[in-house]
């Protein structure tokens, strides 16, 4: 009887401490978020926010600066618009107006001559295209980059989110994790109740 009052009491404990561990990391994972908004404690001057919607600006700002230096910056965007198939494409569709206007116009010459001039032009356009639209990119590109902020542009849009749908996505991606969290807190708590009732034997 008495080992099995001693058995009892340490499990009771284990229990006890179980339940305080899950409902603990619990509470922890809905206090990330919650409550949206501040709520004052009476008679105190404490004020209780959710973790993230109190820190909202500061991960917003610290998540756009990561993502400019670490993943896009506004050179990464620009410097890949135009591709060499993209110019080979911008001449062809050169050459071929040029080509239609000199058919239209000159339908006095031999068509001899029209192909030469046709086929001179073509020349020009196919080597000087290129480097013509690699300058006006690169005057694109630095009035482009000096007018759009990337780190300013991610800030804004997650300041934007509305914390409840952010809520709900971080929680959707992270169900998995989160739910580790809340089973390890109901192991500590049990493994730390056994512990407690064996040394509540010894006291």
């Amino acid at each position: 009887m008495f080992v099995m009052n001693i058995f009892l009491r340490i499990l009771f404990m284990a229990i006890i401490g179980g339940l305080i561990g899950y409902i603990t990391n619990v509470v922890a994972i809905k206090m990330l978020f919650k409550p949206y908004e501040p709520i004052k404690i009476p008679l105190t001057n404490i004020e209780i926010m959710g973790l993230i919607p109190k820190r909202r600006a500061e991960i917003a700002k610290n998540v756009a600066e990561t993502v400019k230096r670490e993943l896009l910056s506004e050179e990464d965007i620009f410097n890949g618009i135009i591709k060499d198939e993209d110019k080979a494409e911008i001449a062809g569709y050169i050459n071929s107006k040029v080509s239609n206007i000199i058919a239209e116009k000159a339908i006095f010459l031999p068509s001899s001559l029209v192909n030469k001039i046709n086929g001179y032009i073509s020349d020009i356009v196919d080597k000087e295209v290129g480097n013509a639209i690699d300058d006006l990119g690169s005057n694109f590109i630095e009035k482009a980059k000096d007018r759009v902020d990337i780190e300013k542009i991610i800030e804004d849009r997650i300041n934007e989110f509305d914390i409840e749908y952010l809520e709900e996505v971080t929680v959707r991606i992270a169900k998995k994790e989160l739910k580790h969290i809340e089973v390890l807190g109901l192991l500590l708590g049990f493994l730390i109740g056994i512990i407690q009732g064996l040394i509540s034997l010894v006291i």
